[in-house]
């Protein structure tokens, strides 16, 4: 997503000021700045109520954010931690332990599923175990592999002959419909 140049706009803005000021009216206004007549024309209500600092830049775009910049630097103090320090049983942050974690410092409460933004912004990433678990028995799953998944993986009648259709089942005879019409008594390929 490409980030506005507030500055940018807001030299645009002044400018559309200078031209107001010069006598110029709104529709040369939009051409010369590329903009459409109705932008021009509420850069031109706020000009004429307020003079041109009705046009400078309001600050930034959206939303406040939850969490002040203090606020980050300790959450991610915290997480820098790890979850064992604040009562967890395995080294593993969660999106649902962050949220709680964030709520438990700050008092900000964080849906799970919205987590992942602000790690994102600390410089946070997913992370997958590089190591297998601990109790995975390699033989156990050979064997598994060997004797029950064939079983599994085969179905019943699967060399039988099939219907086309999901709510009937295939003809044993496999003749050729009794229905009446130009094909009745044909054979299907």
């Amino acid at each position: 997503m490409a980030h506005r140049d507030f500055e940018a706009l807001e030299r645009r803005r002044m400018r559309a000021v200078r031209l107001f000021e010069q006598g110029e009216g709104q529709a040369q206004v939009a051409r010369r700045l590329g903009v459409s007549r109705t932008t021009a024309m509420r850069w031109a209500q706020a000009w004429e109520a307020e003079g041109g600092e009705a046009l400078r830049a309001a600050g930034r775009a959206g939303r406040k954010p939850r969490l002040s910049d203090e606020q980050r630097d300790q959450v991610e103090q915290a997480l820098l931690e790890g979850p064992r320090a604040f009562g967890y049983a395995t080294e593993l942050w969660t999106l649902p332990r962050v949220a709680e974690l964030i709520q438990r410092i700050t008092g900000v409460r964080y849906h799970p599923g919205h987590v992942w933004r602000l790690l994102r912004q600390l410089g946070w990433s997913l992370q997958k175990p590089t190591t297998r678990a601990r109790e995975r028995d390699e033989e156990a799953i050979a064997r598994w592999v060997k004797t029950t998944w064939p079983a599994v993986k085969k179905t019943p009648h699967a060399s039988a002959r099939r219907s086309s259709s999901s709510t009937r089942a295939a003809s044993p005879s496999g003749r050729p419909s009794a229905a009446r019409g130009r094909r009745a008594g044909r054979r299907r390929s």
